[in-house]
Protein backbone atom coordinates (compact mmCIF):
# COMPACT_ATOMS: atom_id res chain seq x y z
CA UNK A 1 0.00 0.00 0.00
CA UNK A 2 1.05 3.37 -0.59
CA UNK A 3 0.85 6.26 1.94
CA UNK A 4 2.24 9.64 3.08
CA UNK A 5 -0.34 11.43 0.71
CA UNK A 6 -4.11 11.73 1.05
CA UNK A 7 -6.73 13.48 -0.90
CA UNK A 8 -10.23 13.12 -1.16
CA UNK A 9 -12.47 10.01 -2.98
CA UNK A 10 -14.74 10.88 -6.07
CA UNK A 11 -14.78 8.31 -9.22
CA UNK A 12 -16.29 8.66 -11.90
CA UNK A 13 -18.58 6.45 -14.53
CA UNK A 14 -17.98 5.16 -17.96
CA UNK A 15 -20.24 2.87 -19.70
CA UNK A 16 -18.40 -0.67 -20.64
CA UNK A 17 -15.99 -3.87 -19.20
CA UNK A 18 -13.92 -2.10 -22.07
CA UNK A 19 -13.49 0.84 -20.45
CA UNK A 20 -12.10 -0.40 -17.20
CA UNK A 21 -9.63 -2.18 -19.00
CA UNK A 22 -8.18 0.97 -20.73
CA UNK A 23 -8.76 2.94 -17.70
CA UNK A 24 -6.17 0.17 -15.86
CA UNK A 25 -3.74 1.07 -18.64
CA UNK A 26 -4.09 4.68 -18.51
CA UNK A 27 -3.29 4.67 -15.09
CA UNK A 28 -0.55 2.44 -14.99
CA UNK A 29 -1.99 0.63 -11.71
CA UNK A 30 -1.69 -2.68 -10.50
CA UNK A 31 -4.30 -4.98 -10.83
CA UNK A 32 -4.21 -5.66 -6.75
CA UNK A 33 -4.33 -1.84 -6.87
CA UNK A 34 -7.46 -1.87 -8.95
CA UNK A 35 -8.75 -4.78 -6.84
CA UNK A 36 -8.79 -2.72 -4.00
CA UNK A 37 -9.93 0.36 -5.23
CA UNK A 38 -13.19 -1.84 -6.40
CA UNK A 39 -13.98 -3.42 -3.11
CA UNK A 40 -13.59 -0.01 -1.32
CA UNK A 41 -15.93 1.72 -3.77
CA UNK A 42 -18.42 -1.47 -3.17
CA UNK A 43 -18.28 -1.13 0.53
CA UNK A 44 -18.63 2.67 0.20
CA UNK A 45 -21.48 2.35 -2.09
CA UNK A 46 -23.03 -0.03 0.38
CA UNK A 47 -22.43 1.89 3.41
CA UNK A 48 -23.82 5.40 1.82
CA UNK A 49 -27.45 3.20 0.79
CA UNK A 50 -27.42 2.16 4.37
CA UNK A 51 -27.37 5.17 6.10
CA UNK A 52 -28.95 7.07 3.31
CA UNK A 53 -31.93 4.67 3.80
CA UNK A 54 -31.69 4.42 7.44
CA UNK A 55 -31.61 8.33 7.81
CA UNK A 56 -33.74 9.53 5.35
CA UNK A 57 -31.59 11.17 3.36
CA UNK A 58 -30.70 11.89 -0.13
CA UNK A 59 -27.86 12.40 -2.05
CA UNK A 60 -26.77 15.66 -3.24
CA UNK A 61 -23.71 16.58 -6.29
CA UNK A 62 -21.65 19.52 -5.65
CA UNK A 63 -18.07 20.67 -6.90
CA UNK A 64 -14.73 20.62 -5.28
CA UNK A 65 -11.19 21.88 -6.32
CA UNK A 66 -7.98 20.48 -5.52
CA UNK A 67 -4.64 22.11 -6.06
CA UNK A 68 -1.61 19.99 -7.86
CA UNK A 69 0.82 19.38 -5.11
CA UNK A 70 4.37 18.21 -4.73
CA UNK A 71 5.19 15.94 -2.08
CA UNK A 72 7.46 12.69 -0.97
CA UNK A 73 5.43 9.17 -1.47
CA UNK A 74 6.57 6.08 0.14
CA UNK A 75 5.13 2.51 -0.83
CA UNK A 76 4.92 0.33 2.16
CA UNK A 77 4.66 -3.30 3.39
CA UNK A 78 2.81 -3.90 6.82
CA UNK A 79 2.98 -6.48 9.14
CA UNK A 80 2.58 -7.15 13.14
CA UNK A 81 4.49 -8.91 15.22
CA UNK A 82 5.83 -8.79 19.08
CA UNK A 83 8.48 -7.07 20.66
CA UNK A 84 11.65 -9.09 22.22
CA UNK A 85 15.10 -7.88 23.49
CA UNK A 86 17.76 -7.82 20.44
CA UNK A 87 19.62 -10.17 22.88
CA UNK A 88 18.36 -13.37 25.69
CA UNK A 89 20.18 -16.09 26.74
CA UNK A 90 18.90 -18.98 28.82
CA UNK A 91 22.47 -19.68 31.24
CA UNK A 92 22.90 -23.20 33.08
CA UNK A 93 25.67 -25.20 34.26
CA UNK A 94 26.90 -27.67 31.75
CA UNK A 95 29.32 -29.47 34.45
CA UNK A 96 27.70 -31.01 37.78
CA UNK A 97 28.09 -30.25 41.20
CA UNK A 98 26.75 -28.17 44.11
CA UNK A 99 26.08 -24.39 43.79
CA UNK A 100 28.27 -22.36 46.16
CA UNK A 101 27.92 -19.21 45.01
CA UNK A 102 25.52 -17.01 43.38
CA UNK A 103 26.74 -13.38 42.31
CA UNK A 104 24.22 -11.82 41.28
CA UNK A 105 19.90 -10.60 41.64
CA UNK A 106 17.11 -10.36 39.07
CA UNK A 107 17.68 -6.98 38.16
CA UNK A 108 21.30 -6.27 38.19
CA UNK A 109 23.48 -4.54 35.21
CA UNK A 110 26.05 -6.84 34.43
CA UNK A 111 29.23 -6.56 31.98
CA UNK A 112 30.45 -9.16 29.14
CA UNK A 113 32.14 -12.11 30.78
CA UNK A 114 30.87 -10.92 34.72
CA UNK A 115 31.02 -13.87 37.35
CA UNK A 116 27.41 -14.68 37.64
CA UNK A 117 27.56 -18.25 39.86
CA UNK A 118 29.77 -20.90 40.24
CA UNK A 119 29.19 -24.74 41.61
CA UNK A 120 32.31 -26.62 43.78
CA UNK A 121 34.64 -27.23 41.55
CA UNK A 122 36.15 -30.37 43.74
CA UNK A 123 34.80 -32.95 41.22
CA UNK A 124 35.78 -31.61 37.77
CA UNK A 125 39.55 -30.67 39.65
CA UNK A 126 40.30 -34.02 40.22
CA UNK A 127 38.94 -34.67 36.68
CA UNK A 128 41.46 -32.31 35.03
CA UNK A 129 44.04 -34.06 37.92
CA UNK A 130 43.42 -37.78 36.70
CA UNK A 131 43.28 -35.74 32.65
CA UNK A 132 46.98 -34.69 33.01
CA UNK A 133 48.29 -37.51 34.83
CA UNK A 134 47.18 -39.55 31.65
CA UNK A 135 48.66 -37.34 29.06
CA UNK A 136 52.08 -37.60 31.10
CA UNK A 137 51.87 -41.44 30.95
CA UNK A 138 51.00 -41.57 27.61
CA UNK A 139 53.87 -39.14 26.41
CA UNK A 140 56.03 -40.96 28.27
CA UNK A 141 55.10 -44.03 26.64
CA UNK A 142 55.40 -42.45 23.46
CA UNK A 143 59.05 -41.03 24.25
CA UNK A 144 60.55 -44.50 25.19
CA UNK A 145 59.61 -46.59 21.59
CA UNK A 146 63.08 -46.53 20.09
CA UNK A 147 62.44 -50.48 19.62
CA UNK A 148 58.96 -50.87 19.23
CA UNK A 149 56.97 -52.04 16.00
CA UNK A 150 55.61 -49.09 14.09
CA UNK A 151 52.25 -50.63 14.91
CA UNK A 152 52.67 -49.70 18.79
CA UNK A 153 54.15 -46.44 17.78
CA UNK A 154 51.43 -45.90 16.53
CA UNK A 155 49.24 -47.18 18.86
CA UNK A 156 51.61 -44.51 21.41
CA UNK A 157 50.60 -41.57 19.44
CA UNK A 158 46.95 -42.29 19.55
CA UNK A 159 47.26 -42.95 23.25
CA UNK A 160 48.82 -38.98 23.09
CA UNK A 161 46.13 -37.55 21.14
CA UNK A 162 43.12 -38.98 22.96
CA UNK A 163 44.84 -38.03 26.69
CA UNK A 164 45.09 -34.25 25.00
CA UNK A 165 41.58 -34.80 23.85
CA UNK A 166 40.94 -35.62 27.62
CA UNK A 167 42.60 -32.57 28.85
CA UNK A 168 40.62 -29.89 26.82
CA UNK A 169 37.44 -32.03 27.84
CA UNK A 170 38.40 -31.54 31.50
CA UNK A 171 39.67 -27.70 31.41
CA UNK A 172 36.69 -26.85 29.64
CA UNK A 173 34.71 -28.47 32.44
CA UNK A 174 36.35 -26.45 35.05
CA UNK A 175 35.72 -23.15 33.15
CA UNK A 176 32.41 -24.41 32.62
CA UNK A 177 31.67 -24.40 36.27
CA UNK A 178 31.41 -20.77 36.48
CA UNK A 179 28.66 -19.10 34.38
CA UNK A 180 29.75 -15.84 32.90
CA UNK A 181 27.63 -13.24 31.23
CA UNK A 182 28.05 -13.47 27.23
CA UNK A 183 27.07 -10.20 26.55
CA UNK A 184 26.64 -6.88 28.44
CA UNK A 185 22.81 -6.82 29.84
CA UNK A 186 20.80 -7.39 32.38
CA UNK A 187 19.96 -10.07 34.88
CA UNK A 188 16.05 -10.49 34.04
CA UNK A 189 15.60 -13.77 36.27
CA UNK A 190 17.80 -16.12 38.77
CA UNK A 191 16.84 -19.54 39.16
CA UNK A 192 19.41 -21.30 40.91
CA UNK A 193 20.59 -20.50 44.59
CA UNK A 194 23.02 -22.11 46.84
CA UNK A 195 23.17 -25.50 47.69
CA UNK A 196 21.09 -26.69 44.15
CA UNK A 197 22.53 -29.14 42.31
CA UNK A 198 23.37 -28.29 38.98
CA UNK A 199 23.72 -30.06 35.52
CA UNK A 200 23.72 -33.79 35.63
CA UNK A 201 25.56 -35.80 38.70
CA UNK A 202 26.15 -39.07 37.14
CA UNK A 203 28.62 -41.88 36.22
CA UNK A 204 26.74 -42.40 32.70
CA UNK A 205 27.90 -38.64 31.56
CA UNK A 206 25.34 -35.92 30.35
CA UNK A 207 24.74 -33.67 26.92
CA UNK A 208 23.99 -30.37 26.40
CA UNK A 209 22.12 -28.38 23.80
CA UNK A 210 24.79 -24.59 23.53
CA UNK A 211 23.49 -21.76 22.00
CA UNK A 212 26.03 -18.84 21.45
CA UNK A 213 27.88 -18.67 24.41
CA UNK A 214 25.63 -20.24 26.75
CA UNK A 215 24.58 -23.50 27.38
CA UNK A 216 20.85 -24.59 27.90
CA UNK A 217 19.91 -27.32 30.17
CA UNK A 218 21.73 -30.58 30.60
CA UNK A 219 20.44 -34.07 30.29
CA UNK A 220 21.31 -37.32 32.05
CA UNK A 221 21.53 -41.02 30.67
CA UNK A 222 21.39 -42.40 34.04
CA UNK A 223 18.06 -42.23 36.74
CA UNK A 224 20.25 -40.43 39.52
CA UNK A 225 18.22 -37.01 40.44
CA UNK A 226 19.76 -33.67 39.35
CA UNK A 227 18.07 -29.92 39.66
CA UNK A 228 19.11 -27.55 36.69
CA UNK A 229 18.58 -24.02 37.06
CA UNK A 230 19.22 -20.91 34.75
CA UNK A 231 19.59 -16.88 34.87
CA UNK A 232 18.61 -15.53 31.84
CA UNK A 233 20.33 -12.65 31.01
CA UNK A 234 18.60 -9.97 28.40
CA UNK A 235 19.81 -6.52 26.98
CA UNK A 236 17.39 -3.99 28.57
CA UNK A 237 15.67 -1.27 26.41
CA UNK A 238 17.21 -1.87 23.18
CA UNK A 239 14.45 -4.41 21.14
CA UNK A 240 13.53 -6.48 18.21
CA UNK A 241 10.14 -7.28 16.61
CA UNK A 242 9.72 -9.96 14.12
CA UNK A 243 6.49 -9.30 12.25
CA UNK A 244 4.94 -11.79 9.57
CA UNK A 245 4.68 -10.59 6.51
CA UNK A 246 2.86 -12.25 3.22
CA UNK A 247 4.43 -14.16 0.84
CA UNK A 248 3.94 -11.88 -2.33
CA UNK A 249 5.52 -8.94 -0.24
CA UNK A 250 8.54 -10.39 1.02
CA UNK A 251 10.19 -10.61 -1.43
CA UNK A 252 10.26 -6.43 -1.67
CA UNK A 253 11.87 -6.34 1.34
CA UNK A 254 16.14 -6.38 1.71
CA UNK A 255 18.23 -5.87 4.93
CA UNK A 256 18.73 -2.31 5.87
CA UNK A 257 14.95 -1.05 5.10
CA UNK A 258 13.59 1.88 7.00
CA UNK A 259 10.34 1.14 8.73
CA UNK A 260 8.42 2.45 11.50
CA UNK A 261 6.97 0.38 14.66
CA UNK A 262 3.91 1.46 16.49
CA UNK A 263 3.72 -0.78 19.63
CA UNK A 264 0.30 -1.50 21.15
CA UNK A 265 -0.49 1.01 23.51
CA UNK A 266 2.27 3.72 22.74
CA UNK A 267 1.79 7.36 22.08
CA UNK A 268 4.22 7.37 19.61
CA UNK A 269 5.82 5.36 16.47
CA UNK A 270 9.36 4.36 16.61
CA UNK A 271 11.80 3.72 14.19
CA UNK A 272 13.89 1.28 13.30
CA UNK A 273 15.97 -1.04 10.62
CA UNK A 274 15.28 -4.64 8.91
CA UNK A 275 17.98 -6.56 10.68
CA UNK A 276 16.96 -10.12 8.94
CA UNK A 277 14.64 -11.86 6.16
CA UNK A 278 13.41 -14.97 6.92
CA UNK A 279 13.31 -17.42 3.70
CA UNK A 280 11.36 -19.98 5.34
CA UNK A 281 7.66 -19.94 5.19
CA UNK A 282 5.47 -20.18 8.43
CA UNK A 283 1.61 -21.49 7.93
CA UNK A 284 -0.72 -18.43 9.64
CA UNK A 285 -3.88 -19.42 11.56
CA UNK A 286 -5.98 -18.46 8.47
CA UNK A 287 -3.46 -21.45 6.24
CA UNK A 288 -1.93 -18.70 4.31
CA UNK A 289 2.34 -18.44 4.61
CA UNK A 290 3.88 -15.91 5.82
CA UNK A 291 8.15 -14.85 6.40
CA UNK A 292 9.40 -13.48 9.80
CA UNK A 293 11.10 -10.16 9.21
CA UNK A 294 13.11 -9.06 12.10
CA UNK A 295 13.78 -5.09 12.75
CA UNK A 296 15.80 -3.92 15.40
CA UNK A 297 14.81 -0.71 16.78
CA UNK A 298 16.64 2.39 16.84
CA UNK A 299 18.42 3.73 19.91
CA UNK A 300 17.39 2.99 23.28
CA UNK A 301 13.95 2.91 24.66
CA UNK A 302 12.72 3.81 27.71
CA UNK A 303 8.71 2.93 28.07
CA UNK A 304 8.64 -0.23 26.09
CA UNK A 305 8.74 -3.93 26.65
CA UNK A 306 9.06 -7.37 26.15
CA UNK A 307 6.01 -9.44 25.09
CA UNK A 308 4.14 -5.99 23.77
CA UNK A 309 2.40 -6.45 20.21
CA UNK A 310 3.45 -3.93 17.58
CA UNK A 311 2.42 -2.95 13.92
CA UNK A 312 5.51 -2.25 11.57
CA UNK A 313 5.50 -0.69 8.32
CA UNK A 314 8.38 -1.26 5.90
CA UNK A 315 9.16 1.11 3.01
CA UNK A 316 9.94 -0.41 0.42
CA UNK A 317 10.32 2.62 -2.10
CA UNK A 318 9.79 6.49 -1.30
CA UNK A 319 9.81 8.58 -3.91
CA UNK A 320 10.37 12.55 -3.55
CA UNK A 321 8.73 15.89 -5.60
CA UNK A 322 5.87 13.42 -7.36
CA UNK A 323 3.53 16.45 -8.63
CA UNK A 324 -0.23 14.91 -8.12
CA UNK A 325 -4.01 15.43 -7.67
CA UNK A 326 -6.73 13.63 -6.41
CA UNK A 327 -7.29 10.41 -8.16
CA UNK A 328 -10.95 11.27 -8.77
CA UNK A 329 -10.55 14.51 -10.70
CA UNK A 330 -9.03 12.21 -13.30
CA UNK A 331 -11.37 11.44 -16.27
CA UNK A 332 -10.26 9.29 -19.37
CA UNK A 333 -12.13 9.67 -23.01
CA UNK A 334 -10.47 6.64 -24.55
CA UNK A 335 -6.64 5.98 -23.01
CA UNK A 336 -6.94 9.73 -22.99
CA UNK A 337 -6.91 11.14 -19.35
CA UNK A 338 -7.81 14.63 -18.82
CA UNK A 339 -8.91 16.84 -15.93
CA UNK A 340 -10.92 19.72 -15.52
CA UNK A 341 -8.47 22.77 -15.10
CA UNK A 342 -9.73 25.94 -13.40
CA UNK A 343 -9.17 28.74 -15.49
CA UNK A 344 -10.07 32.90 -15.13
CA UNK A 345 -13.22 31.85 -17.49
CA UNK A 346 -14.27 28.38 -15.72
CA UNK A 347 -12.57 25.23 -16.04
CA UNK A 348 -10.87 23.92 -19.27
CA UNK A 349 -10.70 20.12 -19.81
CA UNK A 350 -6.94 19.41 -19.97
CA UNK A 351 -5.60 16.32 -20.92
CA UNK A 352 -2.53 14.74 -19.16
CA UNK A 353 -0.12 11.98 -18.46
CA UNK A 354 -0.58 10.15 -15.51
CA UNK A 355 1.87 7.75 -13.73
CA UNK A 356 1.75 5.91 -10.69
CA UNK A 357 -1.72 5.76 -8.51
CA UNK A 358 -1.12 6.26 -4.62
CA UNK A 359 -4.44 5.36 -3.45
CA UNK A 360 -6.39 8.69 -3.32
CA UNK A 361 -4.36 10.66 -5.77
CA UNK A 362 -2.75 9.84 -8.74
CA UNK A 363 0.93 11.20 -10.15
CA UNK A 364 0.80 14.28 -12.88
CA UNK A 365 3.57 13.28 -15.15
CA UNK A 366 2.29 16.45 -17.60
CA UNK A 367 -0.14 18.27 -18.37
CA UNK A 368 -0.43 20.13 -15.13
CA UNK A 369 2.55 22.51 -12.96
CA UNK A 370 2.18 22.68 -8.88
CA UNK A 371 -0.44 25.05 -7.66
CA UNK A 372 -2.80 24.60 -10.47
CA UNK A 373 -6.40 23.68 -9.84
CA UNK A 374 -8.90 21.20 -11.04
CA UNK A 375 -12.61 20.75 -10.29
CA UNK A 376 -14.49 17.57 -10.33
CA UNK A 377 -17.76 16.55 -9.11
CA UNK A 378 -18.35 15.21 -5.37
CA UNK A 379 -21.52 13.93 -3.99
CA UNK A 380 -22.88 14.35 0.01
CA UNK A 381 -25.92 12.81 1.38
CA UNK A 382 -28.55 15.30 3.16
CA UNK A 383 -29.71 13.69 6.55
CA UNK A 384 -33.76 13.61 7.51
CA UNK A 385 -35.16 14.34 3.89
CA UNK A 386 -36.91 11.38 2.14
CA UNK A 387 -35.52 9.37 -0.83
CA UNK A 388 -37.49 8.31 -3.71
CA UNK A 389 -37.58 5.65 -6.28
CA UNK A 390 -36.73 2.64 -3.77
CA UNK A 391 -38.36 -0.36 -5.85
CA UNK A 392 -36.14 -3.14 -7.01
CA UNK A 393 -33.75 -2.12 -4.22
CA UNK A 394 -32.33 -4.00 -1.13
CA UNK A 395 -34.25 -5.64 0.40
CA UNK A 396 -36.12 -7.71 -1.67
CA UNK A 397 -35.50 -6.25 -5.37
CA UNK A 398 -32.12 -7.70 -5.30
CA UNK A 399 -30.44 -4.04 -6.56
CA UNK A 400 -29.23 -0.88 -5.29
CA UNK A 401 -32.24 2.12 -4.60
CA UNK A 402 -33.52 3.63 -8.07
CA UNK A 403 -33.82 0.04 -10.23
CA UNK A 404 -30.57 -1.31 -9.72
CA UNK A 405 -28.08 1.08 -10.04
CA UNK A 406 -24.86 1.87 -7.91
CA UNK A 407 -26.12 4.75 -6.17
CA UNK A 408 -23.48 7.91 -6.47
CA UNK A 409 -20.32 8.03 -3.84
CA UNK A 410 -18.94 10.70 -2.32
CA UNK A 411 -16.71 12.66 -5.17
CA UNK A 412 -18.05 10.09 -8.15
CA UNK A 413 -21.03 8.72 -9.96
CA UNK A 414 -20.93 5.11 -9.24
CA UNK A 415 -17.52 3.87 -10.76
CA UNK A 416 -14.31 3.29 -9.76
CA UNK A 417 -11.65 6.54 -10.65
CA UNK A 418 -12.36 7.51 -14.14
CA UNK A 419 -15.07 4.72 -15.32
CA UNK A 420 -17.77 1.75 -14.08
CA UNK A 421 -17.75 -1.44 -13.49
CA UNK A 422 -16.91 -4.04 -15.74
CA UNK A 423 -19.89 -5.10 -17.59
CA UNK A 424 -21.34 -1.81 -17.93
CA UNK A 425 -23.11 -2.26 -15.05
CA UNK A 426 -22.91 1.10 -12.67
Amino acid sequence: MYSGMQGPGNPTRTEDSSTMVRIANALGTRRRRLTVVTAVVVAAALTWWLVGRADGGEAQASTATAEATTSTVEDTVTGSGTLESEKSSDLSFSSSGTVVRVYVEEGDTVKKGQRLARIDTDEVDANLASAEAQLDAAETAADSDGDESSAQQAANTAAVASAEADVVDAEQAVEDAVLTAPFAGMVASVGIEKGDQAGASTSSGSSSTATGDATLGSTSTSASSSTTGAITVITPKHFVVTADVSASDVERIEDGMQATVTPTGATDEVFGTVSEVGRVAETASDGTATFPVTIALTGAQEDLYAGTSADVSIVVESRADVLSVPTVAIETDGDQAYVEKVTDGGTTRTEVEIGDTFGPTTEIVSGLAEGDTVQYTQTTVRRGATSGGEQGGFPGGGGFPGGGELPDIPGGSGGVPGGSFPGGGR
